[in-house]
């Protein structure tokens, strides 16, 4: 039997929360398990999941629970996070995929920006790829 969908104002909250309340996201997550798959559209085309959230705001520790806890890894996750062989295989794959946009229009190595030292050798590979990709 197919589920109903979520609460859309459930979900906002969520992704809210995964841009820093690390307390709130799991709280919200032990109510309703499937928050870990939800996105919200802020409009514009802008998608947004809890991984995302965290993802583009650096926490790392939001990050690692969400995909621990079933969440879909993606590009600028792994990026942040300083998966470099992750980075480097989806852009063998689909070069083009450089010049993506996660939530809010955030480019792929600003998310290697905010990352850190861990993520340094993902910012530096990015650069490497498409030097001017660090001016966008």
């Amino acid at each position: 039997m197919k589920k109903e969908p979520l609460n859309i104002e459930i979900v906002r909250e969520f992704i809210i929360a995964a841009h820093g309340n690390f307390e709130e996201v799991k709280r919200l997550v032990s109510k309703e398990p499937d928050l870990i798959h939800s996105v919200y559209n802020w409009g514009g085309d802008d998608w947004e999941s809890g991984l995302g959230a965290a993802a583009h705001t650096g926490n790392k520790e939001i990050a690692v629970w969400l995909l621990e806890n079933g969440a879909r890894m993606d590009i600028f996750a792994a990026a942040m996070l300083g998966h470099l062989n992750i980075v480097k295989e989806i852009l063998n794959v689909y070069p083009d995929v450089i010049h993506s946009k996660g939530p809010h229009g955030i480019p792929l190595i600003r998310h290697a920006q905010i990352g850190g030292e861990c993520a340094l050798p993902v910012y530096e590979y990015l650069k490497s790829i498409v030097p001017e990709v660090s001016n966008k």
